[in-house]
C-alpha cells in the first residue's frame, strides 16, 4: 500500500511541476506578445530600466491573470 500511495503521490507531483512549467511559458509568450502588438510606443523593457513602477505592476498582473487562466483550464 505504500509505494502505490508514494507512485501516486509522484505522478501528481510531476503533473503539478508540469502545468506550473506551462503557466509559466505561457505568460511569459503572453506578456512578450502583449508588449509587441498592443502597447507598440511603449517598451516595457527599457520602462522598468528606467524605474517605472506602473509599468511592472502592470506586467506582473499579466503574468498573475494568465497564470490563474491557464491553471484553471489545465486543473479542468
Amino acid at each position: 500500500m505504500e509505494m502505490e500511495f508514494f507512485s501516486a503521490s509522484l505522478i501528481n507531483l510531476l503533473l503539478n511541476l508540469s502545468y506550473t512549467v506551462i503557466a509559466l511559458i505561457v505568460g511569459v509568450y503572453a506578456l512578450l506578445w502583449i508588449d509587441k502588438r498592443l502597447l507598440k510606443n511603449i517598451d516595457i523593457e527599457e520602462e522598468m530600466k528606467k524605474g517605472n513602477l506602473a509599468v511592472s505592476i502592470f506586467a506582473s498582473t499579466i503574468l498573475i491573470f494568465v497564470a490563474i487562466i491557464v491553471a484553471s483550464g489545465l486543473k479542468g
